[in-house]
């Protein structure tokens, strides 16, 4: 068999990669080995959102390419992807000022061009008391602006039934054994149950996530990779005991963190763990459970967070390998070719759930100089998502 595209990985950017190169004329195969979004796809903050705090950073191209597609899923798939409304409360402790939390909401607003869910209020006094119990103690201010929500496994399964519709093929659970790229392709060999089969590619596109650096080391000839981390992501899910989304500042390290409800459960997250050793193996530690369950007592006081209670998940991100903390490290997605000009594996790590289309477009765009012409058959800005 031959195809213009394999894609390696079912979580959000696999899936995504294969959408875009389907709808543009291409003949995909995407390549699992367990199930779609069975890992970090299915372990995020469940948010579609345009990354506030990455304004602290100067990430303003990040956050305005989020914002844009945050607006496009909010259109494409609105049973998977709904508003609701983030709550920031401001104390005389917090390290970010009202002022500076209101400049940030007004550069979230101009980067989105103005649109209508760029709104945001300051709260009235008046209005504290019914926000679940938040503490007031030295409370400045409470700030309400908007984001979105989504389920994010949910999603990634329905950005695949568009892909398949429009002709992509799913090999699942398939494992990548090797790969030998030379200039005309690359053959690309897998195992799908007790066999071990063999197809051409025009490219291959390494979406495996955490397993990427793997996927590089089994392509010849060989190349090196990117230098990256692997920074965990934990989550808690308790009883549904808060009614409104907040976005806190933890009194640990002043880092962001979400309290949500979502699925009639009261999601929180998430944490920056370095993670060494087999990514299937990340899980919650007692030391991050520890740390989400303070900031959710620092805020609401009067809430039972009996560990009895708790669920646990966690997901990990792939960040550029740099010295120092991992919450100012660059969310940009990493692109890495065998070669530039002409690639025929070109590598996708890191990225963001809200950003995996624009992602997926640049994909293609990169990868047109080694594919043959075809005639475009959608485009993914107006591709409805429906659920599975």
């Amino acid at each position: 068999m031959q195809y213009d595209v394999v894609v390696v990985g079912g979580g959000i950017q696999g899936v995504g990669v294969a959408q875009a190169a389907v709808a543009a004329g291409y003949s995909v195969l995407l390549l699992e080995k367990t199930a779609l979004a069975a890992a970090t796809s299915s372990a995020s903050s469940k948010l579609i959102h345009g990354g506030l705090r990455y304004l602290e950073s100067v990430q303003f191209g990040l956050v305005r390419e989020s914002l844009k597609e945050r607006a496009l899923l909010l259109e494409l798939a609105p049973e998977l992807v709904k508003r609701v409304d983030m709550h920031i409360p401001v104390y005389r402790s917090s390290s970010r000022s009202s002022g500076k939390i209101s400049i940030g909401l007004w550069l979230y607003r101009i980067l989105s061009g103005f649109d209508d869910d760029s709104e945001f209020s300051r709260l009235h006094r008046s209005q504290w008391s019914a926000l679940d119990g938040l503490r007031t103690d030295d409370l400045m201010a409470v700030f309400r602006y908007r984001e979105a929500q989504t389920d994010d496994a949910a999603l990634t399964r329905a950005v695949w039934g568009s892909a398949e519709s429009l002709g992509a093929e799913l090999a699942m659970p398939a494992e990548l054994i090797s790969a030998e790229c030379h200039p005309a392709g690359c053959e690309v060999v897998y195992r799908q149950g007790e066999k071990e089969l063999s197809v051409e590619a025009g490219v291959l596109v390494n979406c495996a996530g955490p397993w990427g650096t793997e996927v590089i080391g089994r392509v010849t000839p060989a190349l090196t990779g990117p230098e990256v981390d692997l920074v965990q992501g934990a989550h808690l899910l308790l009883p549904p005991s808060l009614k409104h989304h907040f976005y806190l500042e933890a009194p640990d390290d002043r880092r962001a963190v979400f309290a949500l409800p979502w699925n009639n459960r009261l999601l929180i997250g998430t944490t920056e763990t370095l993670h060494k050793g087999d990514p299937a193996k990340a899980a919650c530690t007692r030391e991050e459970q520890d740390y989400l369950l303070r900031t959710l007592q620092h805020y609401f006081p009067s809430l039972d967070v009996s560990t009895s209670n708790v669920e646990s998940f966690a997901g990990l991100r792939v960040l550029p390998k740099v010295e120092g903390s991992a919450f100012g490290r660059s969310r940009e997605v990493l692109f890495h070719a065998d070669n530039e000009e002409q690639p025929r594996l070109l590598s996708v790590m890191g990225g963001k759930l809200t950003t995996y289309r624009a992602t997926a477009e640049q994909v293609i765009e990169r990868l047109a100089p080694s594919l043959p012409r075809r005639r475009a058959m959608a485009s993914t800005r107006e591709l409805p998502l429906n659920p599975a």
